[in-house]
């Protein structure tokens, strides 16, 4: 199944999984390796994560020059899992939904949030009795999931909004909103 042209050798229980990571001021998209077992759309929320994330064939989004982002390339990056505000796999790739749908007592709570140079319009999964601001207030996570999301690019024209159906974002780097009302 691999090819040469890839920066990195899978043993017989790895995958290599195409994912779309945010920082404060960058967007990364590549590919990392992890055990088949593993959960990509998750893994940030397990003991698993390592303290750096290897992303391949890593193409970077600079966007620290506002509407003129620069573009770098790398064959291998090594990136501080502390950095990362937000992460999904990229499209079309995705994961079954990680909750039960028929689980009582449980709301779809539509949000906007804010990450770096982007809008992510999704949904926080919480109990019906619960506010956005409390729930924001008792979650312990340092990753909390959104569902269902229309990522949008601030500033930068020439890349279109996409849909993606399940993020993690690190609650403490990212603004949240409801989008009640909005």
């Amino acid at each position: 199944m691999e090819t040469s042209s890839k920066p990195y050798k899978l043993t017989n229980d790895d995958k290599a999984t195409a994912v779309m990571i945010y920082t404060l001021n960058s967007l990364l998209v590549g590919e990392v390796v992890t055990k088949s077992v593993i959960r990509v759309s998750t893994w940030l929320r397990t003991p698993m994560v390592p303290q750096f994330i290897t992303l391949y064939s890593a193409q970077v989004l600079d966007l620290s020059a506002g509407s003129n982002p620069k573009s770098l390339s790398f064959q291998e990056l090594f990136l501080p899992s502390a950095l990362i505000s937000a992460f999904h796999m990229r499209p079309p790739a995705s994961d079954p939904v990680d909750y039960d749908s028929n689980e009582p007592m449980r709301k779809m709570e539509p949000v906007t949030v804010l990450v770096g140079a982007f809008r992510f319009d999704g949904s926080v999964r919480m109990s019906s009795q619960t506010s956005l601001e409390s729930y924001l207030d008792v979650i312990k996570e340092a990753f909390t999931s959104i569902y269902d999301i229309q990522v949008t690019p601030l500033n930068i024209p020439a890349m279109k909004p996409f849909r993606v159906p399940f993020a993690l974002l690190r609650r403490d780097m990212v603004i949240f909103s409801s989008r009640a009302g909005a």
